[in-house]
């Protein structure tokens, strides 16, 4: 830590799962954390504009978030945040000398260098319950083109299914029921931790709504199953084009059907993320 506050244990908790997810990105890459679930991420020619993207996702909820770099941090991109908004942590494998100067004139907010980027954790969770421990493996498995199903009719565009894999992979960080809506390797809105499929993918589409994103030729992509053909209904009204997700519910071929009278392409990954 090179300056500000203690962490908190809070702090703590949600620079992990920021850090977590911005690893899984080659190119460069902002992910803004707010109370456990990303609310804005986003890829970039550099890492300025990875920022500017992420934090366009959800400028309001991004205020007192945790932002998370996969490169070095430069100056522009430290000048950028101290302008846009209020920050509890940022992290990144490097803060440059410069960049470290621009953050010195906030003092409060928590800047960690981890000076090498590091691999994802493959390790084992564990969760305390009355009594005992439960230990769960982590949810460590990619997932490429060759491993896509394609259900629907109408076959996915290539820039389709370069949306869906982006919103599969960031989907893996929001907490469950998540629906995540993406377009050009950015979010456009995240539906977190509902407790129906349905009622993530109105919120997500909300998010979106509301800050002036346009969503038709999007691509959503969910954590789990769909267990009714709601979900893809009200994707379809705001012009979602491309869905992707595990499939493997006894409604499957009316979710499919559903995709394809809105004339979608649906995507399934066999494989369930369920973040908790």
């Amino acid at each position: 830590q090179l300056q500000g506050k203690d962490l908190s244990y809070n702090n703590i908790a949600d620079t992990d799962a920021a850090y977590e997810c911005v690893k899984t990105f080659s190119e460069p890459a902002c992910v803004i954390v707010k109370h456990a679930n990303p609310c804005g991420i986003a890829l970039g020619n550099n890492l300025k504009e990875a920022y500017e993207r992420a934090f366009e996702s959800d400028e309001t909820s991004a205020f007192g978030g945790i932002i998370a770099f996969n490169m070095e941090l430069d100056d522009e991109t430290a000048k950028q945040i101290i302008e846009n908004q209020f920050v509890e942590v940022i992290i990144a494998p490097g803060i440059s000398p410069k960049a470290q100067e621009t953050l010195s004139s906030k003092e409060n907010i928590r800047v960690l260098d981890t000076q090498t980027l590091g691999k994802p954790d493959n390790g084992s969770k564990l969760l305390s319950v009355n009594g005992g421990l439960l230990l769960q493996d982590n949810d460590i498995a990619s997932l490429s083109i060759e491993d896509l199903q394609i259900v629907s009719k109408r076959e996915p565009s290539e820039e389709e299914i370069k949306d869906c894999l982006f919103a599969w992979k960031v989907c893996k960080y929001v907490k469950s029921n998540a629906i995540v809506y993406t377009k050009n390797n950015q979010t456009i809105g995240i539906g977190a931790g509902q407790m129906s499929r349905i009622d993530s993918a109105k919120i997500a589409a909300s998010k979106a709504i509301e800050r002036g994103f346009k969503t038709q030729g999007c691509s959503m992509a969910s954590d789990a199953f769909f267990p009714f053909r709601d979900g893809i209904d009200a994707a379809a009204e705001i012009g979602i084009t491309s869905v992707i997700q595990p499939g493997g519910s006894m409604r499957d071929q009316e979710v499919i059907d559903a995709a394809n009278e809105a004339d979608m392409s649906m995507l399934f990954t066999g494989i369930r993320h369920f973040r908790h």
